[in-house]
């Protein structure tokens, strides 16, 4: 089994590429790894309760750790998550590169 950090930066609702990435961590839950999807910059826009949020609830359901960065959260104002999302610091993906987990940035 392999440890996998998803980083994802980007607005799924101006990039077409985010569900892409979304399915290559379902997938990869699905054969087995362990996985962490990390939302950062734009890509915690969808952390917030919205129609956009069900894809992360999903993956949630499906074994992969949700964590969205607190600063970026804090800089765009959100406070509340969606289900099966949680605040994390950005130290995390310190903590999952020196664990040396397989580490993508989208």
């Amino acid at each position: 089994m392999a440890q996998y950090l998803l980083i994802e930066s980007r607005d799924p609702f101006e990039s077409n590429d985010v569900g892409y990435y979304y399915d290559l961590a379902k997938g990869l839950v699905e054969g087995g790894n362990q996985v962490t999807l990390f939302l950062v910059q734009n890509g915690v826009l969808p952390a917030r309760p919205s129609a956009r949020s069900a894809a992360l609830n999903a993956l949630a359901r499906n074994g992969v750790t949700v964590l969205a960065d607190d600063f970026s959260l804090q800089e765009r104002g959100i406070a509340k998550l969606a289900e099966g999302v949680a605040a994390a610091p950005i130290e995390v993906v310190v903590e999952h590169l020196a664990a040396g987990h397989k580490t993508l940035w989208h």
